[in-house]
């Protein structure tokens, strides 16, 4: 059963389904367009969208309008989480994967553009997602809104840069 008799959050123990998800635009956005639904690991899932996105849409804008795009779906995301969240009872239910794909974006945009270096960037910004080092665990743990959401993918995308600049840098990565 979806809902409780006098509440419309899920009941305790609740697993999203494309039916519900695709009911509403927060949801449809908040998980990835289904991205989310996926399983194991719906986070790796939403970055493999992040990143088809990223190829057949994103990347083809000019620079300024990519931070206009990062900028907008950074706050659009902040929005659609708190409220799938909220509608949930689960602030950062790990079907939510707007936060990998925005986060992504960045990395992407930063990240020298041959497939390798993109590939680097993946694993690393995965990597920096799951193991969550400090202060990236902190905001994860205290921040419980759509921003919190969004916040600690954005700081995994800013260790992921600078891994990479590092490995640019040494000439390691091109």
């Amino acid at each position: 059963m979806l809902h409780t008799s006098n509440s419309s959050v899920p009941e305790r123990g609740f697993k999203p389904h494309a039916g519900w998800v695709f009911r509403s635009f927060p949801r449809i956005v908040a998980f990835g367009f289904g991205s989310g639904l996926l399983r194991p690991a719906p986070g790796t899932w939403g970055t493999l969208a992040g990143w088809l996105l990223w190829f057949v849409a994103v990347s083809r804008l000019p620079d300024t309008l990519i931070g206009v795009v990062l900028a907008l779906s950074f706050a659009l995301g902040c929005w659609v989480c708190h409220r799938t969240g909220k509608e949930m009872g689960q602030p950062d239910h790990g079907g939510m994967v707007w936060d990998e794909i925005v986060a992504f974006w960045i990395v992407l945009w930063l990240t020298p553009s041959a497939i390798e270096a993109q590939v680097v960037a993946f694993v690393l910004f995965r990597a920096f997602d799951i193991v969550k080092p400090p202060p990236i665990r902190y905001f994860d743990r205290h921040l419980k809104n759509g921003f919190g959401v969004m916040w600690d993918d954005i700081l995994a995308a800013v260790y992921s840069l600078l891994v990479v600049a590092v490995l640019v840098r040494f000439g390691l990565l091109g």
